[in-house]
Formats: C-alpha cells, structure tokens, sequence
C-alpha cells in the first residue's frame, strides 16, 4: 500500500467514523483514535457489503455505500461504546 493510500483511508475513515458518531444520540465516551479505526473498518466493510450487492459502482455519489458505511460505524461506536461503560 503507497502512503497516498494510507493517508486516503484515515481521512475516510475518520470522515465516516464523524458521520458514524453524529447518527447517534447522547455522547459517546470512545477517544478519537477508536472512532477513527472504526470508521476505517466500516469504510472497509460497507465497500465490501456494497460490492457484494452490486451497488459500487453507479453514475455519481454512491450514495448507498455512503449509507452502508456510516450505518456499520455507528453500529461499531455503539457497541464499542456500550463495552467500554461495562468496564467503567
């Protein structure tokens, strides 16, 4: 992977791990580092998902990937949220 490449996925992750979060209600007590690395998994997941069901690749904004993506991230903050007040 070229660094253009790395760079790319931590700019989207963290722009789907934002959008991810805002879906949300309340506050979420997860650091940033986290959100970001879930919103690299799901940027990551939904593209697969979206691939799977053959609506990548259409004229335009893929908006249905966007969907995808940003529903997979708030799903993981939820979760990864909910586990970290357990311990708390």
């Amino acid at each position: 992977m070229e660094v253009s490449g790395i760079i790319s996925a931590l700019v989207i992750g963290t722009i789907i791990g934002l959008l991810g979060r805002l879906v949300l209600p309340g506050r979420q007590h997860i650091p940033i580092w986290l959100m970001i690395l879930i919103g690299i998994a799901a940027a990551l997941g939904g593209s697969a998902i979206s691939h799977a069901a053959g609506v990548d690749d259409t004229s335009g904004v893929d908006w249905i990937e966007w969907l995808i993506q940003i529903g997979l991230a708030a799903i993981g903050i939820a979760l990864v949220d909910r586990a970290r007040a357990r311990r708390a």
